[in-house]
């Protein structure tokens, strides 16, 4: 269970910080981290420099957690989604990933860590799987020359 259902707190309400840390299992620098890297989170600022997050905070955080941590997405690629309107940060709970499943997202032509990234997911593929992948970008390579 979620620190969200067993607080006393309605679905409404506002969270701080060690609140949604606790709730998305995600430590608090790594949410400040993120407020840096997706102005889509605007928690309020109070006195002190408290946070309080809004329940779409909430929603915006969990599909970044979940894109980033489940699903493999860089953050540059997390960026690039909510960018293209992929994402919607005003999505219902069920619907928080509006992306399909096989969705590739371009990958900066500057960026080594995601063409590692996606080098180690090919070789992690059996060969099999590698050959297919091959055919495939051997097909697309074709279509646009």
């Amino acid at each position: 269970m979620s620190a969200a259902e067993t607080s006393s707190k309605s679905a409404a309400a506002f969270r701080t910080i060690s609140e949604v840390s606790g709730d998305l299992d995600v430590p608090q620098h790594v949410l400040r981290f993120w407020e840096t890297k997706f102005p889509q989170v605007k928690p309020l600022k109070r006195a002190g420099r408290r946070r309080y997050y809004r329940p779409e905070d909430l929603k915006i955080l969990r599909q970044i957690r979940d894109l980033l941590y489940k699903d493999g997405y860089t953050i540059k690629g997390v960026q690039k989604l909510f960018k293209e309107g992929s994402l919607k940060a005003n999505s219902s709970l069920n619907e928080e990933k509006t992306i399909p499943k096989n969705t590739v997202v371009e990958k900066s032509k500057n960026d080594k860590r995601d063409e590692k990234s996606l080098v180690d997911q090919v070789l992690g593929l059996s060969p099999e799987s590698q050959k297919e992948v091959l055919n495939e970008l051997k097909s697309i390579r074709a279509l646009l020359d």
